[in-house]
């Protein structure tokens, strides 16, 4: 594999700054001595016994024909059953109705990245039993804080499908198009990633494999299941990768610790015995792998969150998944997906690493150099030993899926920008200028809460209950005409005939999206873009978003100056520290080579991050604070009134919280206020509140304090920690197997029942 494809969060550069090293080194005992065998031989150069026409026929009809089977699935029950497959708006928030189980096993699999089923085990390499779990605690941080963010967002937004919707409400063409801007680099960056990862990948576990055809895999399975399904065959398709993901490392604990004699390689006394032996790095208490006393482990674990942070706020392709949910069923959903992601590291990182250090004992030598540790080949190599080609199958197979997840849900990213924040915004708006107190329908004003009710009041009904509408079904079930149909009715034929261009406009930015990565990869592999580079830089460029995008959700005074010169401040300033600091290593940035190297290092990209993140958010808040010091009340209520009026007239956010809207008892006569929906949304904050809380306390403090206690674990110890893991891993696979499916047959029952019932009071 080559080296830039897993140093994706930065993990070479760190390791190597702070001198950390995977050689086989021994304690100076008798016992640890005998352990090392006689027969040394020569780490190997690879792994890979896959054919290239294997690879391709496990990836394009294995994964792409599946995914492709579940997209088509996905898009017959919304035609049949809820009869919503004509809206653009499905392609982009799946219905708006996901279910808890579901939207908890994607937001996993959109979580999980290659580098996360690789490098994890590097670090644990490194630093043994600390550094899977702070791995593993790095990025599931973000995942257990984004509740928190979304919960406002769905209570101050339901209607928007981006998060730049609601910057454009707000503040205007000025600082959207700012904000789109970081949006689309960090889309970009995060693909570049991507590309390079799966490139390699696939190219290292194939023999003979061209870059060129791994390009054109990657394009295939990132857009081909989202032009039929969208979103919702994201959703789908991500159930089926995690639920795979977890059924493969249930295959793989059971081969190594349970199908085997009591004295082979998964013996966990033996295993024990053989990491007691094992030097660590000097930040392990007592230089001991079987610790979670590790300086380096912690560190890493702080800076990976800084990472995620920088790749998850700004990103749409994390705000789309949790759109899709309403607030109460979102905020469970990712508490649960926190829980689902974070064994997936663990458990395979801490289980290669185990073996990795087991296999090299019996070997006399490492099996892999520490150029090979680094690059991530620990994983497919254990299973390689200990598997054979299933084990290769099974690395494959996984980054495969995670590839899939990940990918296709920034091209559904990118391709909603394309149509509401660009299209819909400033090329062919359905109305320029509009009045969010008018209805875009018929230009009567809408009806106000303490007005009396008017003749010149908006009337129009939803598509549902309109005789028009009814009849303009009925021709386009008879016509075999493709879209954009004539329509009749006059009071929404207008905005159906809209509505159609956007879906068109749609299928072709899926299209485009996922065509445009077979170019962006030849690019990228010619150019021999450092991905550690790309990722580090693009992280200080992004990261200056994160407050803004913040502030612009939940402070009604935040302005759009603030906002503005908050993202352009903290780009130049954070650029500039990194290149301050840069310049201070040896050979400085005299050379292209030199400025490659030192702009990456530890303190430049740190400072670098900090110094982009804290100029951004001082910035925005001292700007909005002098531009709005004063605000009012009502002023701020206001404010939130321009974000509520982002809406579909044809299907208003309304319809799909009607029932939360009933059950709380609140009355309104066009759409409820600020007031109501916060009141209406109290458990669901509440829930957020206490379930982030909760659950950051156990992962950051009670879990490791209480395994901290120990200066070094004992078999004992050591023996309840994997026995934990095992069983968390158990019980977590039943609900991410069985859960989605069984909540998507209930839900479309229910559907179906209450279909029924409506069109009999109907004909009533």
């Amino acid at each position: 594999m080559t080296k830039t494809v897993y140093e994706l969060n930065g993990i070479v550069v760190f390791l190597s700054l702070v001198g950390v090293s995977c050689s086989l080194e021994l304690r100076n005992v008798t016992e640890c001595e005998n352990t090392r065998s006689s027969n040394q031989s020569e780490p190997k150069t690879s792994f890979a016994t896959l054919k290239e026409w294997e690879s391709a026929l496990i990836i394009a009809v294995g994964f792409g024909g599946f995914a492709l089977l579940l997209s088509l699935g996905h898009f017959l029950l919304r035609k049949y059953i809820f009869h919503d497959e004509d809206r653009v708006d499905t392609a982009f928030d799946a219905g708006g109705n996901v279910t808890i189980a579901l939207i908890a096993v994607s937001a996993a699999s959109q979580t999980f990245w290659p580098a996360d089923l690789l490098q994890s085990a590097t670090i644990a390499t490194k630093y043994g039993l600390a550094g899977s779990f702070w791995y593993a605690v790095g990025v599931v941080t973000n995942v257990i804080l984004f509740p928190l963010l979304s919960v406002h967002f769905k209570t101050r937004a339901p209607g928007a499908k981006t998060f730049l919707q609601v910057i454009y409400a707000r503040f205007g063409s000025s600082a959207h198009i700012v904000s789109t801007f970081f949006a689309l680099v960090t889309n970009m960056v995060i693909l570049t990633c991507l590309i390079l990862a799966g490139t390699a990948t696939f190219t290292s576990t194939a023999q003979s494999m061209s870059t060129e055809l791994a390009i054109l895999l990657i394009a295939f399975i990132f857009g081909s299941f989202s032009l039929v399904g969208g979103l919702g065959a994201t959703f789908y398709v991500s159930y089926f990768n995690t639920a795979l993901i977890y059924i493969m490392l249930l295959v793989i604990t059971s081969t190594v610790f349970y199908l085997h004699p009591e004295d082979s390689i998964g013996s966990l006394e033996r295993l024990h015995g053989q990491l007691t032996c094992v030097l660590g790095p000097d930040g392990n208490e007592q230089r001991s792998l079987l610790t979670f006393r590790s300086t380096g482990a912690v560190i890493f674990g702080v800076i990976g969150i800084f990472l995620a942070s920088s790749v998850t706020f700004c990103d749409q392709a994390s705000w789309q998944m949790r759109i899709a949910a309403k607030p109460l069923q979102g905020v469970i959903g990712f508490l649960i997906a926190g829980f689902i992601w974070f064994i997936i590291p663990l458990i395979l990182a801490t289980t290669t690493s185990m073996l990795f250090h087991s296999l090299s004992l019996e070997n006399g030598a490492d099996i892999l150099t520490a150029a090979q540790v680094d690059e991530g080949i620990v994983p497919p190599a254990v299973l390689h030993s200990v598997m054979g080609v299933w084990g290769e199958v099974m690395i494959l197979s996984m980054v495969c899926m995670a590839l899939m997840s990940t990918g296709s849900g920034e091209v559904m990213a990118v391709a909603s920008i394309i149509i509401y924040d660009i299209y819909q915004t400033y090329i062919n708006p359905f109305k320029k200028d509009h009045n969010i107190d008018l209805c875009p329908l018929c230009d009567k004003p809408y009806a106000q809460p303490e007005s009396p009710e008017s003749s010149v009041e908006c009337k129009c009904v939803i598509p549902n209950l309109c005789a028009g509408c009814r009849d303009d079904d009925i021709m386009i079930r008879e016509s075999s005409d493709s879209i954009p149909h004539m329509y009749g009715c006059q009071t929404h034929g207008k905005y159906r005939q809209y509505q159609d261009i956007l879906r068109r406009y749609k299928t072709w930015a899926i299209l485009v999206v996922t065509i445009l990565i077979v170019p962006m990869g030849m690019v990228i592999k010619k150019t021999t873009i450092d991905l550690n580079w790309a990722f580090q830089t693009g992280t200080v460029s992004s990261i200056c978003c994160f407050p803004t995008v913040v502030l612009s959700v939940l402070w009604s005074k935040t302005s759009g100056a603030g906002v503005i010169a908050g993202n352009a401040l903290g780009l130049i300033l954070g650029w500039l520290t990194m290149l301050v600091t840069a310049s201070t290593y040896p050979e400085g940035l005299s050379t292209v080579d030199n400025f490659l190297k030192n702009t990456v290092q530890e303190n430049s990209v740190l400072v670098g991050c900090c110094v982009s993140f804290g100029v951004s958010l001082i910035t925005c808040v001292l700007i909005s604070l002098v531009t709005n010091w004063r605000q009012t009340q009502q002023e701020a209520e206001d404010v939130w009134k321009l974000t509520l009026a982002i809406d579909n007239p044809m299907y208003p956010w309304t319809e799909l919280y009607k029932r939360q809207l009933k059950a709380s008892e609140i009355e309104f006569k066009h759409r409820p206020s600020f007031k109501q929906m916060h009141y209406m949304f109290t458990k669901a904050r509440n829930t957020a509140y206490a379930g982030c809380s909760i659950v950051l306390l156990i992962i950051l403090v009670i879990i490791p304090g209480s395994l901290a206690s120990f200066p070094t674990m004992d078999y004992s110890s050591f023996y309840n920690w994997i026995t934990f893991t095992h069983v968390y891993l158990f019980i977590m696979s039943f609900f991410v197997v069985l859960g989605p499916p069984v909540q998507e047959v209930v839900k479309v029952l229910r559907h179906r029942k209450f279909t029924l019932k409506s069109k009999q009071d109907l004909v009533e």
